[in-house]
């Protein structure tokens, strides 16, 4: 199996390529560059693995929820790319890479989602792969409730708001790491497990993961108050 992975949901950018086990991955915090390194990191792992692109089986594509231009980003290259070789596209949840990531059997993902809120979702990881346990979804920190069982927490929104996620949790969380981002190396993992359960589709059916449901809203708003600006 030869699969290509993006995953810039985040600060984060990071691009893999997973062949038969083997694992290459270009990774940097990278604010606003992800447009800018996303392809040419793609064709360099290619490259260092003599891989040529028609060789690929799939894309693989962190599909959020994160920062809505790089989601959205992700989205379209890997569309591009499997358009162009008609090739299936693999989304998996940018959640599910940052619980892999944490290297635990249970995991509450959370990511820092801006606005006093947080995208969290528990994740049962066993044999590389990660189980969604509880629906994902945002929240504000102070009303993140788990399953039961305790959990290690991974990823930026336990510093998130002051970090009142974890002090919310209180007992119930053994340990976090408030820095983990996640890793295009990881969504190759998790891709692998989904592509053989079925779950790959065609480019145009790839779709973003936004959890809020007024993403597209606050856009129209922002451009109507830009708008209302204008002499």
């Amino acid at each position: 199996m030869k699969l290509l992975a993006f995953e810039l949901a985040t600060e984060a950018c990071s691009v893999a390529l997973w062949v038969d086990g083997d694992v290459r991955e270009r990774f940097e915090i990278a604010p606003r560059r992800h447009a800018e390194l996303a392809l040419p990191w793609a064709e360099a792992v290619l490259a260092d693995a003599g891989i040529a692109k028609s060789q690929l089986d799939a894309i693989a594509v962190g599909r959020g929820p994160g920062a809505f231009t790089g989601v959205r980003l992700a989205i379209a290259i890997a569309q591009g790319i499997a358009l162009a070789l008609d090739r299936p596209i693999v989304p998996v949840s940018t959640l599910a890479a940052l619980a892999l990531r944490a290297n635990a059997r249970d995991v509450l993902a959370a990511i820092d989602a801006r606005m006093g809120e947080v995208y969290v979702g528990a994740f049962r990881c066993e044999g590389g792969d990660a189980r969604l346990v509880d629906h994902e979804r945002v929240a504000k920190p102070d009303g993140v409730v788990l399953p039961d069982g305790t959990w290690i927490g991974s990823g930026t929104g336990f510093g998130a708001v002051d970090g009142v996620l974890p002090r919310t949790l209180g007992d119930r969380l053994q340990a976090f790491d408030a820095t983990a981002l996640p890793h295009a190396a990881d969504v190759a993992r998790l891709a692998v497990h989904a592509f053989e359960r079925g779950e790959a589709v065609a480019p145009e059916r790839a779709e973003p993961a936004y959890l809020r449901d007024n993403v597209a809203l606050t856009l129209v708003e922002q451009q109507a108050a830009r708008a209302a600006r204008q002499p």
